[in-house]
């Protein structure tokens, strides 16, 4: 749970900065920044993960993969549901999701 958190947050948190960062070059900085931001610090949670020893080293690539894949589906969501409060603070799940689906593919091919 600890780490589904953390993805999510992170996520977030990233997408929100870069937006802020880079929403000083226009509309497309804001919307550029965003998505890396997000997709930055999504992996950059997976590799805390790995630090804290919540997840073991062999699962922090699949779980950054899947936590910036789950990203990625999230700012889509966010962008086209944009006119709802609903839709961007759930698709934030996503980033969450994927990086448990990634930490279990991981987990699965190393055995």
């Amino acid at each position: 749970m600890a780490l589904f958190i953390l993805l999510v947050i992170a996520g977030g948190a990233g997408a929100f900065i870069g937006s802020v960062l880079g929403g000083a070059f226009g509309k497309t900085g804001l919307f550029a920044g965003g998505f890396l931001g997000g997709a930055l610090t999504s992996a950059g949670a997976a590799y805390l993960a790995a630090r804290l020893k919540w997840i073991q080293p062999n699962e922090r690539a699949g779980t950054a993969c899947g936590a910036v894949a789950g990203f990625l589906a999230a700012a889509l969501v966010a962008i086209n549901t944009l006119s709802s409060p609903v839709g961007p603070v759930i698709s934030t799940l996503l980033t969450g999701i994927g990086g448990l689906i990634g930490r279990r593919l991981a987990r699965r091919s190393s055995r």
